[in-house]
């Protein structure tokens, strides 16, 4: 009886042993933080040894915390837009060249794991491979007969560019328009709204570029109505809810197509406050809105779109272009496009600002230009001009084959790569001048942090989870990405 007694003890004792030694191994090991970081220093997206949560005790360190039970928007991804323009750079390097750019841009592993890119339909300024022109330019065409997507089919068509991209890693598409065929307008000269006459012929012809799409093996999940009306197609807000309302999202509904609709891209926040609600306050024709796309042209405002995600919450905001350009307002003292590391830290703040205003995704317009900022469309009536000099996320010289990855494609790349779609931002509390902090919880239960420092020295930041501390040294100009599982 007594050995029995023995027997159970010392097996209580081992059991005890081990639950302790597990305990204490998923504490120590568990709360490793993976470090990536890119800065003016010359790191890029460059691996750094693991730092390790330690019990929480007074600090003199300015901190942060991460509180992941208050949770904010869904994030949907992370990326740029798909152009003529970009393939055109890209084959003119040598094959082996043209994939290792294609890697460092969609692949999540060994390059940025782009995750949410913009397609067009049809022309718009930066579709050069040949001049302006629309899937329908026949007058009168309203049954479509000779609808064509022959050029995106092409060696540098748009087509052509998914599924290169596809090759190395998944995303979402939304697509808008500029135009449309030029016989659907009042007068491309002198009036370009769309004659409510052809609303119908409209709708089909969203439809067929949808369908033929998705016959080429590309399905576009998200149709953006029109990319900023006002600017290029003359239509107000009433006239793209009446379309929505009564024809494009019917016709939709009844061909069975899986594809979401975006209300449509203003140019800038405040004209997104100011108009959508045209749209959104009909329920008839915001029961057909997914997304509420936006453009980031102003450069503020980005109060104005968290007041339209409070008055709307269930329907998501998508930033869904900006970059530097001469015709959209850039100084003409900056030279375009730019070469230095350091301008990333002004696109990383732009992403930041809309991720704080609630924006579940952000893309930027130009992917890759070359030297010159092009090449560029031109079309004087369809408000593309010449020159139009633009900023890329990556520069190819198309005359020394030199490849440029900028401090934009840095700054974004560590957004998209390490915060997937699927990931919810939580909040962060705390300040520091010169930095910023901002964090998710990752869709498989892990946590991404993000850590700004703008400013030209380096700076200690203590980062507080759970009751643990982490401390963080963050070089003068940079990003960093802090990785745990709990």
């Amino acid at each position: 009886m007594q050995s029995r007694r023995l027997d159970v003890f010392w097996r209580s004792r081992s059991a005890f042993v081990l639950a302790a030694l597990l305990l204490f191994c998923w504490r120590a090991v568990g709360q490793d933080i993976q470090i990536y970081v890119s800065s003016k220093a010359g790191d890029r997206l460059k691996a750094k040894p693991a730092l390790r949560f330690e019990e929480k005790k007074d600090s003199a360190t300015p901190g942060f915390e991460v509180n992941d039970a208050i949770t904010y928007q869904k994030i949907d991804g992370f990326g740029a837009s798909l152009l003529e323009a970009g393939l055109i750079c890209i084959n003119s390097l040598l094959p082996a060249e043209q994939e290792a750019i294609l890697r460092a841009l969609f692949d999540p592993k060994e390059g940025a794991g782009f995750s949410a890119m913009k397609t067009v339909i049809a022309s718009t300024d930066f579709m050069s491979a040949g001049p302006f022109y629309s899937y329908d330019p026949v007058q009168g065409d309203v049954a479509m007969k000779h609808f064509s997507i022959a050029r995106d089919l092409g060696p540098n068509g748009l087509i052509t560019f998914i599924k290169r991209a596809r090759r190395y890693g998944n995303f979402v598409l939304q697509a808008p328009m500029d135009y449309p065929p030029d016989w659907m307008l009042f007068d491309v000269d002198t009036k370009q709204d769309v004659n409510p006459k052809y609303y119908d012929s409209l709708a089909r012809y969203y439809l067929r570029y949808l369908q033929e799409y998705q016959k080429n093996g590309i399905f576009i999940d998200y149709l953006s109505l029109f990319n900023e009306p006002g600017v290029y197609t003359k239509i107000p807000y009433t006239e793209i809810r009446d379309l929505l309302r009564d024809h494009v999202g019917p016709l939709l509904d009844k061909s069975g197509l899986r594809t979401k609709v975006m209300l449509s891209e203003s140019g800038d926040r405040e004209d997104a406050y100011r108009n959508y609600p045209i749209v959104l306050d009909d329920p008839r024709a915001r029961k057909y809105v997914a997304v509420a796309p936006y453009h980031g042209y102003d450069f503020k405002n980005y109060d104005k779109m968290a007041e339209l995600h409070q008055r709307f919450p269930d329907i998501p905001l998508w930033m869904t272009e900006v970059c530097y350009a001469y015709e959209a307002g850039t100084p003409r003292t900056m030279p375009l496009p730019r070469y230095d590391f350091d301008d990333g830290d002004f696109w990383g703040n732009q992403i930041f600002n809309d991720l704080e205003a609630s924006t579940s995704a952000w893309i930027y317009w130009n992917m890759i230009l070359d030297e010159k900022g092009g090449p560029w469309s031109v079309s004087y009536v369809h408000g593309n001009p010449d020159p139009n000099v633009q900023h890329p996320v990556v520069i190819i010289d198309r005359q020394k084959k030199k490849v440029t990855y900028t401090g934009l494609y840095y700054y974004l790349a560590h957004f998209s790569k390490f915060v997937r779609p699927g990931a919810l931002r939580v909040q962060t509390v705390g300040s520091q001048d010169g930095v910023r902090v901002m964090a998710f919880k990752a869709p498989e239960g892990g946590m991404v942090t993000e850590l700004m420092n703008s400013g030209k020295a380096d700076a200690e930041v203590s980062l507080s989870w759970h009751g643990r501390l982490a401390y963080l040294k963050l070089p003068a100009a940079s990003i960093t990405t802090a990785l745990w599982k709990p």
